[in-house]
């Protein structure tokens, strides 16, 4: 018997090591094929930029009240918009991914609910890119025109980076009711956990209101926390139903 436990000693040591390696080499893979999706969908995106320039232009009246003063300034704002659309693109895979990552520590029932997930995060990142088109673009433009009694000349590069960054981070703030999903599947919170605390939420999406929105005036803040407190609420309860059936299998297996 000692012989045994001697010679199945450095077995053991192998085997602690064993996992480690096997989940960070998982999580190259998964990276790896993550950004081979972003870049098949920059590539496709690449055929789309002009149509995109057409449409993100069109709250100021089009693209000819731009202007350029950098002779590589055309180059880079088509490039910024080929990886923003190819990211939109490359997003259901994206997300497949990381979720396909993440579900594997997860029970079989729990890994399907996942799943389902992935079109849902598609959807609220169109919803947040949706809500930052239409409604806090014309308001942010609209107090940037008005705040002084002046004659605003937009320059391309400036006005696509404003833009860009404001679809971007909102459509991923809008993430929140899933994020919150994911973290009670694998048990790092819970509904009771968000409804206590709500105070420093409420405070979290005040600062985040004020770094995200462009203008950082308390209008366009409240119109950013509104919805932004309406999806933290909706959190609490997909929280809720995220750890409904942990609670039966337990009951299940007590019983």
């Amino acid at each position: 018997m000692d012989a045994d436990k001697q010679t199945q000693a450095p077995v053991t040591d192998e085997e602690e090591k064993l996992p480690l390696t096997a989940h960070l080499e998982e999580l190259r893979h998964t990276l790896l094929l993550a950004l081979t999706g972003l870049i098949v969908g920059v590539i496709g995106a690449l055929f789309l930029v002009k149509p995109a320039l057409d449409l993100l232009t069109a709250p100021i009246g089009g693209l000819q009240n731009l202007h350029v003063i950098e002779v590589t300034e055309s180059m880079s704002v088509f490039m910024r918009l080929a990886l923003m659309i190819g990211l939109i693109i490359a997003l259901p895979w994206i997300v497949y991914q990381l979720f396909k990552f993440i579900s594997k520590g997860l029970k079989p029932k729990e890994r399907k609910s996942i799943y389902w997930a992935i079109p849902f995060a598609v959807l609220l990142f169109m919803a947040g890119v949706a809500f930052a088109y239409f409604i806090m673009l014309p308001a942010s433009l609209s107090f940037f025109r008005e705040i002084l009694d002046v004659t605003t000349s937009l320059r391309l590069n400036s006005y696509i980076r404003y833009l860009t960054n404001l679809l971007f981070w909102i459509g991923v703030s809008f993430e929140l009711p899933l994020v919150f999903f994911v973290l009670a599947k694998t048990g790092i919170v819970n509904h009771k956990m968000l409804i206590k605390g709500w105070r420093i939420a409420l405070v979290a999406i005040a600062v985040l209101a004020a770094v995200i929105t462009p203008t950082g005036d308390p209008i366009n803040m409240l119109i950013f926390m509104i919805p932004l407190s309406v999806l933290y609420l909706l959190s609490i309860l997909l929280s809720a139903l995220a750890k409904k059936p942990v609670k039966a299998e337990e009951q299940e297996k007590h019983g």
